[in-house]
């Protein structure tokens, strides 16, 4: 903020004592008289260089403004305006290029509001000149000449076109006759020497097979014929959904094994559209019914009323070694009667299986194979080279949907518990433990089990004195490296059975017995 100090010099013509100031109310304003007064502010005049002075400034000599005052009287000092402008005639070349033409009076303009009209122009109407005029049609500034028609001439002959009449009519015949002899000689040739060359075809060649030798077939064909009767097509339909897979027939009174997750559509149904429907190998197709499912090992009997059954054959899980060769008998994809062979790859893989769209909810101690299983086989055969089942196709591990040689299937010891409480009662039961589990390392990172997350009140656990926290890593004598593991290992015993449980707890290994109970 700026601040501008009074004026403290002497003050000159003061008023006297009653007379009359020229005061800033007599001005206009309200300022007090004894108001202090302001000196006038400075003025800033920026620096001119010498470069701009010198084109800019005034010429020498030069004083005041650049040019002088015009005025209409001519003073000292003033400028004259040059010779005075005189309204003289025009140049006669100007005259006679520009002027009105000699003894007309039209004027090149007229005023707007005069009354004029001008003369008309002397011939006929122009109308071009005539800004009312209608459009016509007149005479055409170049007159059209008239086509002359050309003169008719006689048609020209064959002989007159070809040769230029230079040719007599007797040559021409004599021509036409050598042509003639020479496409017969052609001809002839032609067709003497196609009879002559080897034909590409021939009728006289006549395939002849080898006759069959009495060896005998091998012994995966033996197999195939041996099981193939029993092993059977499903297919459920609900509506305009549907669904196929494979089954084993396992009694004579008709009852099929095979997957819950086959035939849990029709299951689970509630608008009583289900069907299912049985191809045997022949090709006779009867409806079926469910006479019961296991959705925790995946397993289920259906009941077809046909006669004379082929039985399939059942071996024991405790046979079955890691090397020995396999056939996967079913229908994969909806094709039927499809052999494919393997061997087994591992035993006692923990397997969990989830379907979309389907109830199951198991965990398998899966015979794992290389034998190509696809979609469809589920439910079919896994047979040894005695033709014996030994596992029912399950499962297939693969990140393309297809099959990469990682297939798996349930025991056929569990197989045959279950069927045959199914068709006892239509139901199964299975040992439990009470606990729900998750994969935790212990003991140094060396050994793995499943962590306890979570002990169900009243359960078998809960009364051995399990807590949550303790890892679980063996049941009885098998080990446990995982959560699918041990449910695995608790479903190996039967329901009653005390089996000992070791666990780690704070570090310290800790053998509790359990009494296992009914799901």
């Amino acid at each position: 903020m700026t601040t501008e100090s009074p004026n403290t010099g002497p003050v000159s013509d003061a008023p006297a004592a009653g007379d009359t100031p020229d005061s800033a109310a007599d001005r206009g304003n309200l300022r007090p008289s004894d108001a202090p007064v302001l000196g006038p502010r400075p003025v800033y005049r920026p620096h001119v260089d010498s470069h701009t002075a010198h084109a800019f400034r005034r010429p020498s000599g030069q004083t005041g403004s650049f040019s002088a005052n015009r005025s209409a009287s001519t003073g000292a000092g003033v400028a004259p305006l040059g010779p005075e402008l005189q309204n003289r005639p025009p140049d006669a070349v100007l005259a006679e290029a520009f002027g009105r033409p000699e003894g007309s009076n039209e004027l090149l303009q007229r005023e707007p509001d005069s009354g004029d009209t001008p003369d008309g122009v002397p011939g006929r109407v122009d109308p071009w000149r005539d800004p009312n005029s209608s459009a016509a049609l007149g005479a055409p500034a170049v007159a059209t000449p008239r086509v002359e028609p050309l003169p008719q001439s006689r048609r020209l002959t064959a002989r007159e076109v070809l040769f230029g009449s230079r040719v007599a009519p007797k040559a021409l015949a004599v021509l036409a006759v050598v042509a003639l002899a020479i496409g017969l000689i052609g001809g002839l040739v032609g067709r003497l020497t196609a009879e002559a060359s080897t034909n590409l075809t021939s009728r006289t060649v006549s395939l002849r097979q080898s006759d069959a030798t009495e060896r005998p077939h091998g012994l995966i064909s033996q197999v195939a014929n041996a099981v193939l009767p029993s092993v059977v097509s499903i297919r459920v339909t609900v509506g305009e959904n549907g669904a196929t897979g494979s089954g084993v027939v396992i009694d004579g009174q008709g009852y099929v094994v095979t997957n819950n997750h086959v035939i849990s559509m029709a299951a689970q149904d509630k608008s009583n559209r289900a069907a299912i429907q049985v191809t045997f190998s022949d090709g006779t197709r009867v409806p079926a019914d469910i006479v019961g499912r296991d959705p925790k090992t995946d397993l289920a009997v259906l009941k077809v009323d046909v006669k004379n059954l082929t039985v399939a054959k059942l071996g024991r899980s405790q046979d079955v070694q890691v090397g020995d060769d396999v056939l996967a008998i079913g229908s994969p994809l909806g094709l039927s009667k499809t052999v494919t062979s393997g061997i087994v790859s591992a035993l006692h893989r923990p397997v969990k299986l989830q379907g979309e769209g389907s109830d199951t909810n198991a965990v398998i101690d899966a015979v794992q194979t290389d034998a190509s299983i696809n979609p469809g086989n589920s439910g079919g055969a896994l047979v040894d080279m005695e033709g014996r089942v030994i596992g029912i196709n399950t499962a297939i591990r693969s990140e393309t949907g297809g099959s990469v040689g990682l297939g798996f299937a349930i025991p056929v010891d569990v197989m045959t518990d279950v069927a045959q409480n199914l068709i006892k009662s239509g139901q199964m039961h299975h040992p439990m433990i009470g606990v729900s589990a998750r994969t935790k390392t212990v003991a140094n990172d060396v050994m793995s089990g499943a962590a306890v997350a979570d002990v169900a009140p009243d359960g078998p656990a809960a009364k051995a004195g399990i807590v949550e926290g303790d890892v679980i890593v063996k049941v009885g004598d098998r080990e446990v490296t995982g959560p699918e593991e041990l449910t695995v290992a608790v479903q190996a015993h039967k329901i009653g059975d005390r089996v000992n449980v070791q666990l780690i707890r704070d570090g310290r290994q800790v053998d509790v017995p359990v009494t296992l109970e009914s799901d």
